[in-house]
């Protein structure tokens, strides 16, 4: 496929599908406890009068806090590019680009961390300390999740004959390789999907790490830093939080499917990114919140069984 096409589609539909997945998650939680709830496109319909209100900006504020929020906007939308496509590499892989990909991500969080200490607020000051916490232990679950991937994709299956792209970029990690060695017994390997959901809760702050729709400042992560935002740069943290959950979802389907025609391989990632937004609700339905002590042992488990996955990766 043309190289622009390509980058083309795949941010095309990143844009302009993301904002659906947390309409399909607030559905599921609505079925689940038997309510009527929000319209399946309410994030659309949110970030439209987003867009079109003005801003209340505090005085104690510098451009700081207006940056902010559209900076993490733009780094998500750098880091999509980086994943593969329906198992087609990304013309912008190189070796290494998982590690860019995870520091676009961490310099979005660092920019709204600062977006919101610069308010001068003690309560968002708190929830970005603890926004501050939880990332610095979720890094660590990620990077050995991906030396994992890195250690099985140094010999790929003999299925995958074709042209490989970079060795250790993100589409050699997920171009298929895990899929394969699971038919060929590597059951350890089953870990990391898990691992990567777990990371999806909380680099998303969905339940049971965070509630999203909670209003009680003590027991907020990510919405009490956002509290003074209005308007379109809340539209810009709206749309960054639905691409990140988009960028996630993404990485676990690139994960789990196996090599298969292009548009095959497109119309069973969109079907199982829905579903995983299905699992994303169920879990958000039956969980309650966990007490903030509780989460460091919740990365602390991710992190034993990503170590466990790869001491049985590299002793085959």
């Amino acid at each position: 496929m043309n190289t622009l096409l390509f980058l083309v589609l795949q941010l095309a539909l990143a844009l302009v599908l993301a904002p659906l997945l947390p309409g399909i998650i607030n559905r599921v939680k609505a079925i689940v406890a038997g309510r009527r709830g929000k319209p399946l496109l309410q994030t659309y319909y949110d970030l439209a009068r987003l867009l079109g209100k003005g801003e209340v900006i505090s005085t104690t504020t510098s451009w700081v806090f207006c940056t902010g929020p559209v900076i993490a906007l733009a780094t998500v939308i750098c880091a999509l590019p980086l994943l593969p496509l329906a198992g087609q590499p990304s013309p912008c892989a190189f070796d290494g680009d998982f590690l860019l990909a995870a520091y676009l991500l961490g310099l979005g969080r660092f920019a709204i961390i600062l977006a919101a200490l610069d308010t001068g607020s003690s309560f968002e000051g708190m929830g970005a300390s603890r926004e501050a916490t939880f990332s610095a232990l979720a890094e660590p679950v990620l990077f050995l999740a991906l030396l994992v991937l890195v250690a099985l994709s140094l010999e790929p299956p003999q299925a995958l004959q074709a042209t490989k792209p970079p060795e250790l970029s993100f589409s050699a990690l997920l171009g298929g390789h895990a899929a394969l060695a699971w038919q060929d017994g590597r059951a350890e390997l089953l870990l990391i999907p898990a691992i990567f959901f777990v990371l999806l809760l909380v680099e998303n702050c969905r339940m049971p790490v965070d509630d999203p729709t909670t209003h009680l400042e003590l027991t907020m992560i990510h919405e009490v830093m956002v509290l003074d935002h209005s308007g379109p740069t809340l539209a810009c943290i709206v749309y960054g939080a639905a691409l990140k959950l988009w960028f996630f979802v993404a990485l676990i389907t690139a994960l789990v499917l196996p090599p298969m025609p292009f548009w095959q391989h497109l119309g069973a990632s969109l079907v199982l990114m829905f579903g995983l937004a299905v699992g994303v609700g169920v879990v958000e339905s039956v969980m309650a919140r966990l007490r903030l002590p509780v989460i460091p042992r919740l990365l602390a488990g991710a992190l034993t069984l990503a170590a466990l996955s790869l001491i049985l990766t590299l002793v085959r």
